[in-house]
């Protein structure tokens, strides 16, 4: 059709085509007006369940203040009543100023609405049920379907005051964005007040939180700003109630940057959609509200949780032994079988979760004992978050078997013996003795004869941190002996034997290969003689003279080097020791 001769015939059929093009496109716009005015019927349901959710919490905690039986009760109950009413009047006033901006665009756009106080109601109008002050909390009824200028999308922008600025609203737009964000700072403000006690007082001054890079970084701010400045049960709670109410402020709209949610909602918005917007955000409102006085009305008891099943838990002390007397701990268990918990262990896995229960499964580690953490979540009847953590110790107990040997039940005077008691079957081993002290020292016990006995006994015991209870298992006697006497060395030379280094010039005490025990000896002093070459040496200390190793290498071989050395050590002083080398 633009270019050449066209025979009657092809500008007829180049016609037609323009034509259906466009009832396509009419089409299609019906559709989409069609499709947000279904949405608006849905939206309204869902207001009128959402009102209703918050009357039956409110209806609760009205009748728990009526109750006379229980006057505490009833005295906390009409106290959080006030708060109730508070939050009621906040939301009320919400619901009003959306629904006047709804009747002003759809005036403007030339419906007959009739004024807010007073609309016109008939069977084609578009009002079906008028705002009531009686029920300040329920929106006016509308039916989307009745409405003529259902494309008109620069009325909503004009009354919205985005005509001119989508970026910067003005008139109703910043009305209803400025009323919106105080509703939600008041409220969160009301509900962390209200959970005030005399022993404990809580006052949030929560800031606008419309700026954040996603969900996670919102959750961040809001719990940095709730932190400390809410009762700790209320917390997650009033985080979502924040969230529920929480809009990006601004944001990029076909690279257009920084529109204003006024300016990216209701901009070119058609009528119905623009009232489809306005009864979401009063579903919100309501839904906030019924979530606000669903936490209210669980701060005095019952009915928050719902449970289906019950089963019976027996709790005892995780250790006992034979004949030991055990406690049990028995109780009813209640749950919802709908709505198991979320366990999350920082250590093991978690296998399965059933019955109310989370089972999780790790190996037993340390030497001590094993602390077991992590959080167990359930949701309340509103689908509300209930997150504490859990702890469990395990007594970690070490498989272990011991050898006695009855000959050699001797301990040393002057000297540490180490003692090392089992007590099987318990966390804890403790040791007394008579006639020797005891001391604890990591896992063992030193133990040194005390008085001038030749016999003295030590008794083991295993105690039970958690029964509290001892119980003593055994009682066994040793026998005292003095410290063995120890030898000398020169060098790595041993007494009685062929000089292997003759250049050694250092004395040792020390017990021979045969004696285990553990000492350190010093010597004092010693004296050398060697009778072949007729010479005699002595000194101080552990070190032989110039003099001495000059006799000892000058020797033939064959000779004979006698020393005499004193030493001290654990309970003695200067006890002399003969050693002989064949040089």
């Amino acid at each position: 059709m633009s270019g050449g001769k066209e025979t009657p015939r092809q500008k007829m059929i180049g016609m037609m085509y323009l034509v259906l093009t466009a009832l396509l496109a009419l089409n299609v716009s019906k559709s989409i007006l069609d499709a947000f005015v279904a949405i608006e019927e849905n939206i309204q349901i869902s207001n009128e369940n959402e009102f209703g959710r918050g009357e039956e919490k409110r209806a609760d905690l009205k009748a728990v203040a009526e109750d006379k039986s229980a006057p505490d009760v009833a005295k906390k109950a009409a106290k959080l009543m006030e708060t109730v009413n508070a939050i009621d009047k906040m939301a009320g006033e919400q619901i009003k100023l959306i629904d006047e901006m709804k009747f002003e665009i759809l005036n403007t756009c030339g419906e007959q609405m009739g004024t807010f106080e007073k609309p016109i109601i008939n069977p084609e109008s578009i009002v079906h049920v008028a705002y009531d002050k009686k029920y300040p909390l329920k929106p006016t009824r509308m039916k989307l379907d009745h409405v003529d200028a259902k494309d008109k999308y620069d009325e909503p922008m004009l009354v919205m005051g985005i005509a001119e600025d989508i970026k910067k609203p003005s008139g109703n737009g910043i009305k209803l964005w400025d009323s919106y964000n105080k509703f939600r700072k008041d409220l969160v403000e009301l509900l962390a007040k209200s959970a005030s006690t005399e022993e404990k007082s809580y006052k949030l001054n929560m800031p606008a939180i419309n700026t954040f890079k996603d969900f996670k970084d919102l959750n961040a701010q809001i719990d940095k700003a709730l932190k400390d400045k809410v009762a700790p049960d209320d917390m997650e709670a009033i985080k979502k109630i924040y969230q529920g109410l929480t809009k990006q402020e601004k944001s990029e709209v076909h690279e257009v940057k920084d529109v204003h949610w006024i300016g990216k909602t209701f901009d070119h918005s058609p009528s119905v959609a623009a009232i489809a917007s306005l009864s979401s955000m009063q579903k919100e409102i309501l839904t906030a509200r019924a979530d606000a006085v669903s936490l209210i009305r669980s701060r005095v008891g019952g009915g928050e949780y719902s449970f289906n099943k019950i089963m019976p838990l027996a709790y005892g002390p995780d250790i006992a032994n034979n004949g030991e007397e055990i406690t049990l701990e028995v109780l009813m268990a209640a749950y919802d079988s709908d709505k198991q918990p979320i366990v999350k262990p920082n250590q093991g896995s978690l296998k399965e979760t059933k019955d109310g229960k989370g089972y999780v499964v790790t190996k037993a580690s340390g030497s001590a004992e094993m602390k077991l953490t992590g959080t167990i979540t359930i949701l309340n009847k509103s689908g509300v978050p209930k997150t504490m953590p859990y702890e469990k110790t395990v007594k970690i107990m070490k498989p272990e078997g011991t050898i006695s040997l009855p000959e050699m039940a001797v301990l040393y005077r002057n000297y540490d013996n180490i003692v090392v008691g089992v007590a099987s079957g318990y966390p804890e081993c403790k040791l007394n003795g008579n006639g020797v002290s005891l001391t604890k020292k990591g896992a063992q016990y030193v133990a040194k004869p005390t008085g001038t006995g030749k016999k003295c006994s030590i008794s083991i015991s295993g105690y039970n941190p958690i029964t509290k209870k001892t119980v003593q298992l055994g009682n066994y006697e040793y026998d005292i002996k003095p410290m063995p006497k120890a030898e000398a060395f020169w060098g790595p030379n041993e007494s009685g034997k062929r000089a292997t280094q003759k250049g050694a010039n250092v004395l040792f005490a020390k017990f021979g290969p045969g004696i285990p025990l553990k000492a350190t000896f010093t010597v004092q002093r010693w004296r050398l003689g060697i009778p072949a070459i007729g010479k005699e040496e002595s000194g101080n200390g552990n070190k032989l003279s110039p003099m001495a190793m000059q006799y000892l290498q000058g020797a033939k071989a064959g000779a004979t080097a006698y020393f005499t050395v004193w030493y001290s050590g654990p309970g003695v002083n200067m006890v002399p020791v003969e050693a002989s080398y064949t040089l």
